[in-house]
């Protein structure tokens, strides 16, 4: 049984789908660490935000510029001032935050992450821009798996209470996982903790999946969307 990948709530990305039925261009701001900067990847043109790009693009037929705002290494907080920055400079219509694995890993308190999400989720949501929070990578080697799906669920449970659209990466691995261990270990590079080429390129097509369910040719007639829901194939 595969696990549930992608949840959003109410409208999620109304402005986009404004945007795209008044044939204007699109601003995707995707931002965290190295999973975001394309580490792993054997050029930038494999990052998963330059392959969404490339997706959106197709399939809306429509001008879809996605910056890549990764740093390798960062936790949610440092990310966070970077991210506040950014939308005080930049306009988005959608923030793609991918944060959390640093913060599991290294001594980051659970409150403090907590309070980090928080506040990001109101700065975005300050700036008028649509959130999709996008949570830790699942890998073999993980040492404390007790601390680190608490993060996990930290994501989840804050995304819930908040009405936050939230992509499961976490999920999406263990799903390749279950596949086989073969299969996950394609999706990784050598140090078997970064994304491959191919999983850069799996988790790019999921993502544009995702957000293509938030803004279906229904919305563009006016028709509501609230509450969909898109699982991994």
């Amino acid at each position: 049984m595969k696990r549930q990948i992608f949840t959003a709530y109410g409208t999620a990305a109304a402005t986009i789908g404004a945007k795209l039925a008044r044939r204007e261009p699109v601003r995707v701001l995707a931002i965290g660490s190295s999973s975001t900067e394309g580490i792993g990847a054997s050029s930038p043109r494999h990052s998963y935000p330059a392959q969404l790009e490339d997706e959106l693009s197709e399939d809306w037929k429509s001008g879809v510029t996605v910056v890549n705002a990764g740093r390798g290494g960062e936790t949610g907080a440092q990310t966070l001032e970077r991210l506040e920055a950014t939308l005080m400079a930049q306009s988005f219509d959608l923030v793609i935050w991918q944060v959390g694995t640093n913060d599991a890993i290294k001594s980051v308190s659970e409150d403090e992450f907590r309070a980090t999400l928080e506040r990001g989720i109101a700065s975005v949501r300050a700036s008028g821009a649509s959130l999709i929070l996008l949570d830790q990578q699942y890998f073999p080697t993980i040492k404390d798996l007790s601390r680190y799906e608490r993060f996990v669920r930290a994501v989840s449970t804050l995304a819930r209470e908040q009405k936050v659209a939230v992509f499961s990466r976490y999920a999406l691995m263990q799903d390749w996982n279950s596949q086989s261990p073969e299969e996950l270990r394609s999706m990784l590079s050598g140090d078997g903790f970064h994304m491959s080429d191919k999983g850069y390129d799996c988790l790019a097509d999921q993502v544009a999946e995702a957000i293509q369910s938030l803004v279906p040719p229904a919305r563009h007639s006016g028709q509501d969307t609230s509450n969909q829901v898109a699982k991994a194939r």
